[in-house]
């Protein structure tokens, strides 16, 4: 920053305003509370109009989790003269609201008094969410690696210590195990990989035009290999709309998705197809995925696309149709789940069209 430059006052307010925690100020000895921003009237559940120009101790009484007031407990006006605030800890409001806060008291030199105390603060429910998610997910993935895991140990294990006994057609059977165990780990950590680039936004596709039939036999065309029943498929794909602008690798992740999706929560034929659409007024695609299960009810469409959401199955992590949204949306695209026209569920990815 050049020499003498001087941000606005009026600059750091408004950029204060769009921080996603929040912020309270109170300065000079009275504990005058001057600046609150609208992040911390959500945390908080008060107004700027309640708490500004009051003494923040009254106007923000917060207590410890035993109910012991937290300023006297505290004291940065008259307290250890050395302390320069307090690291992030739960507290509550009367009201019972918690608050995760932050304390940063300003002097204007080594233990000298206070003349300022900030305060940050952040949404605990917020917190608690955010780590139930994360337990959740450390559960499910010691889940779903604990089988396929003990498999492999297992039939390694037989395999090392009855070599000479096993006749070929059981060491290939026991070969295939392992394989599809193993198979099944690798689709796990990267459908983990990507839940974690979608979350954090570095997710990249490359678009080029695909042939949608031929994608869409192709990911058929795997199921069956992998034992499912051909006649349960059917694919519909317009000479018309056949060309359609994604990432290959991409895109295939999606189809196996959704497929995966119709075979553990439909039932009956699975209707695979793209028709022509329209995206914010312009030419677009859509993909459609059907089946003739029960549907999902309305309630439960937007639930649906959320991470951990099983609707009462325990097959798999819960992160297929989560995963899925996040690829639809890398693209441009949108996704929902809608009834299909002959009953059941039908899952609808809108994906922008170009000129070939």
């Amino acid at each position: 920053m050049a020499q003498g430059f001087r941000v606005p006052d009026d600059l750091v307010v408004n950029g204060l305003e769009f921080m996603p925690d929040g912020l309270l100020a109170a300065i000079g000895a009275d504990r005058i509370v001057r600046f609150m921003n609208s992040p911390a009237e959500r945390i908080t559940g008060l107004s700027a109009v309640e708490v500004v120009g009051r003494d923040i101790c009254e106007a923000l009484p917060l207590q410890d989790l035993e109910g012991a007031s937290w300023w006297e407990l505290t004291d940065p006006w008259h307290g250890l003269a050395t302390r320069t605030g307090h690291r992030e800890r739960l507290l509550v409001l009367p009201s019972g609201r918690e608050v995760l806060v932050t304390a940063k008291y300003v002097r204007p030199g080594q233990a000298e008094p206070v003349q300022a105390v900030v305060l940050g603060l952040r949404d605990a429910e917020a917190r608690r969410r955010a780590e139930n998610e994360t337990a959740a997910l450390l559960t499910t993935v010691a889940h779903e690696l604990r089988s396929p895991l003990t498999g492999v140990k297992g039939f390694s294990a037989t395999l090392l210590r009855n070599w000479d006994r096993l006749t070929d057609d059981q060491k290939r059977l026991m070969l295939e195990t392992i394989e599809a165990d193993a198979d099944r780990v690798t689709r796990l950590i990267t459908e983990l990989l990507d839940v974690s680039r979608i979350n954090t936004g570095r997710l990249t596709v490359h678009a080029q035009p695909i042939d949608a039939r031929g994608a869409l036999q192709a990911q058929v065309q795997r199921r069956v290999a992998a034992g499912a029943n051909a006649e349960e498929f059917v694919v519909d794909v317009p000479d018309d709309v056949h060309v359609l602008w994604a990432d290959p690798d991409r895109f295939e992740q999606i189809v196996a998705n959704l497929l995966e999706n119709a075979a553990n929560h439909g039932r009956g034929t699975v209707r695979l197809g793209v028709r022509a659409s329209q995206l914010d007024g312009s030419p677009a695609v859509d993909l459609l995925i059907a089946d003739d299960g029960d549907g999902i009810a309305p309630h439960h469409r937007e639930l649906a696309f959320s991470r951990f959401w099983q609707a009462g199955s325990k097959t798999g992590t819960g992160l297929g149709l989560y995963l899925v949204r996040g690829l639809v949306e890398a693209h441009g695209g949108v996704i929902v789940a809608e009834d299909a026209p002959g009953g059941g569920a039908q899952l609808r990815a809108t994906f922008p069209g170009r000129e070939i």
